[in-house]
């Protein structure tokens, strides 16, 4: 049975199935059916659904390693400064991540299971270091950008759950049923929702301004930015 799949098979047709039934709906019995053979013989190649999900996290950071060490005729990553390069490479992640339902959860909290991610890194690293940060500060200023870029994604994608539909958004997130809501009793908390909900990629790229502007008054300091 298990010789009729393979690793791959079964993670392209997972990410497939992420955008039609999202994470909840992602179970290893929908992926077999799918495949049409019996839900065991995928455990021939996973143990469980979070072993698939590190794997999937991977092919996904596979596909867009192109863009985030600068190959290719968009792989701009490798900006001419460190500003640039942090930048870049957070909108990269960002867009890559929306184009999956329920991309960032997949990818936060997941391990890798090749070693995919050291080249960008080492270029990443390298960036930083050349401008005169220290590897530690180097790394913490990645590590911002990076976490900041995956927790908003998250949350931009459970008011906005359908990959390539920004203006669809879940009821639940109704901003003017929000303010309605909490409007007399707590009118500045009411009027924050339009800030943390309604212009996602305004709020975005503000957040960007805020990391790089807070790297420069500290470690970029230091490394004379």
């Amino acid at each position: 049975m298990a010789s009729r799949i393979d690793r791959k098979l079964v993670v392209e047709t997972a990410l497939r199935l992420l955008n039609e039934v999202g994470l909840d709906g992602l179970t290893l019995r929908r992926i077999a059916k799918e495949l049409n053979v019996q839900a065991p013989a995928l455990y021939w190649h996973f143990k469980n659904k979070q072993e698939l999900l590190d794997e999937m996290a991977t092919e996904m950071f596979r596909r867009m390693t192109g863009q985030l060490v600068g190959e290719g005729p968009e792989g701009t990553v490798l900006g001419r400064t460190w500003q640039e390069t942090l930048v870049t490479a957070c909108r990269g992640l960002r867009h890559e991540l929306l184009g999956y339902r329920d991309g960032g959860k997949v990818f936060s909290g997941t391990r890798m299971t090749d070693e995919s991610y050291a080249l960008p890194l080492e270029r990443f690293m390298s960036r930083f270091t050349e401008a005169g940060f220290t590897l530690d500060d180097a790394a913490q200023a990645w590590w911002t950008g990076y976490n900041f870029t995956i927790g908003l994604v998250i949350e931009e994608q459970s008011v906005h759950p359908e990959p390539g539909a920004p203006a669809t958004r879940d009821p639940a997130y109704d901003l003017v049923d929000r303010e309605q809501k909490l409007g007399e009793s707590y009118p500045l908390a009411a009027s924050a929702g339009r800030v943390m909900f309604g212009d996602v990629e305004r709020s975005f790229e503000a957040g960007l301004r805020i990391i790089v502007a807070g790297i420069e008054a500290t470690a970029g300091r230091v490394a004379g930015s």
